[in-house]
């Protein structure tokens, strides 16, 4: 994000995103935004015209109410937002259906659950990229099948 205006202003490097991610949005089918954890960047309206906001959350009640303070202040600040999802990362057990189960009573709209894996746990720890984890990664299977149920892969 570059260094503040003033004391806690990013008014210039916010500018420049919107501005860019409007322009790139016009030339390409897909634009993808990943955001820092946290709701800044909504209501800076850095993401202000999205087909789809994917919000990620661990697998903790308090992850979920966020998730739901998020899916919420996309409606208070009458942001453009086509479609929102629900993923919930790093399930290791059975504890992901009733997560799911909390989240869909709060009416998110969950995509799917993406089980822990080692391997990424592995790669962080040698500083390798996750893009270079096999296809055949339970993470890697997971998310694919998310983005195919949402209608991004084929």
């Amino acid at each position: 994000m570059g260094r503040p205006e003033g004391p806690g202003c990013y008014c210039a490097a916010n500018n420049i995103i919107r501005k860019y991610t409007d322009k790139l949005s016009e030339t390409y089918p897909f634009v993808v935004i990943d955001n820092e954890a946290g709701m800044e960047h909504l209501s800076r309206r850095t993401t202000h015209r999205v087909n789809l906001l994917i919000i990620v959350s661990d697998l903790t009640v308090k992850g979920i109410q966020t998730a739901k303070r998020i899916h919420d202040l996309v409606d208070e600040l009458q942001l453009e937002v086509d479609k929102r999802v629900l993923i919930i990362n790093r399930i290791a057990g059975n504890e992901g259906e009733g997560l799911k189960k909390m989240a869909e009573d709060r009416g998110l709209n969950v995509a799917g659950l993406i089980p822990q894996d080692e391997m990424v746990f592995r790669f962080d720890l040698e500083g390798k990229p996750i893009f270079d984890l096999p296809e055949d990664a339970k993470s890697v299977r997971a998310m694919f099948e998310i983005l195919r149920s949402l209608g991004i892969l084929y």
